[in-house]
């Protein structure tokens, strides 16, 4: 079967599904592995958002969407070369993703019959069914039911790890200019890492927000997360994050990697998490995962 991935998340179930070798196209932000990017064939653009302030990314994104302007562009020719048997999209987020009835629209333009799975999990439960399904729809459903298998009992560890431990009060900042609250799955990561999410919105869509309010949530603990980012990224947009919160400690974390994308590294997220909450219980982060910035 061919594959074609059009969101760095779907990149890393293909490959955690050992599918890696029937994976021919991606996108131009799939970076996980570092061999997609470069070995695959880019199916999907957009504009290279690097060197501009988050303030300047946010104004940009707002002023597309007013417009009704894509924020990606689909490499149409490109795509039917590569004859796709399974394309894995979503409709969660324009931001994110091209969404799928523009490819299904391509693909009846371009005569091309490939199936296209929409992926569009809103909590924890929901990322974890979302690699059955690409299993499932991949034609190795036993793969996914190891992986699944194996990422849940690594979130009952944790769990039992920290049970019965008090459950700091965290807010999660998902963009800082303007802020962001934490939405969908990410608030399931700190409950599921011994944590109490506040501010948050879990199984519904991050919006914008202001400081006061998050402030008001009393957070013993700020986790700054900027989608788009890793930690170099969320280290240097934290800096504008601590002065609103004098009382709290403020940590940096690798946002891809660890929290934004519905992929399997989400468990890592929710490890890595735990190790900030509850340090003397569960192994220490990895090495460049996360940083404490106050």
């Amino acid at each position: 079967m061919r594959l074609v991935s059009l969101l760095p998340s779907a990149t890393e179930i293909v490959y955690a599904l050992g599918l890696g070798a029937d994976l021919v196209g991606v996108t131009f932000e799939c970076d996980e592995p570092p061999s997609a990017r470069t070995e695959k064939t880019v199916v999907v653009g957009g504009r290279d958002t690097r060197g501009m302030t988050p303030a300047e990314i946010d104004g940009y994104v707002k002023s597309q969407m007013a417009a009704g302007a894509d924020l990606y562009t689909l490499h149409a020719g490109a795509l039917a070369g590569l004859d796709p048997d399974l394309i894995l999209t979503q409709d969660l987020c324009r931001v994110c993703a091209l969404p799928s009835g523009q490819v299904s629209g391509a693909l009846d333009h371009l005569g091309c019959r490939a199936d296209v799975v929409s992926l569009d999990p809103y909590t924890l439960d929901e990322v974890l069914a979302t690699f059955t399904e690409v299993g499932e729809r991949a034609g190795v459903p036993e793969r996914a039911a190891a992986l699944v298998a194996s990422l849940r009992g690594r979130l009952d560890a944790v769990a039992a790890a920290v049970a019965g431990r008090p459950r700091p009060r965290v807010a999660v900042v998902e963009w800082v200019d303007p802020p962001f609250t934490a939405g969908h799955w990410v608030p399931d990561l700190i409950a599921a890492a011994g944590g109490e999410p506040v501010a948050a919105r879990p199984g519904r869509k991050s919006v914008e927000t202001t400081w006061a309010e998050l402030a008001a949530a009393r957070p013993d603990v700020v986790l700054v997360t900027p989608c788009g980012f890793h930690l170099d990224g969320a280290v240097a947009q934290a800096a504008a994050v601590v002065p609103h919160f004098p009382e709290a400690r403020v940590w940096a974390i690798d946002g891809d990697a660890l929290v934004v994308r519905p992929g399997p590294r989400v468990v890592d997220g929710v490890e890595a998490i735990a190790a900030i909450l509850h340090p003397d219980a569960v192994p220490a982060a990895p090495e460049g995962a996360v940083a404490r910035v106050c």
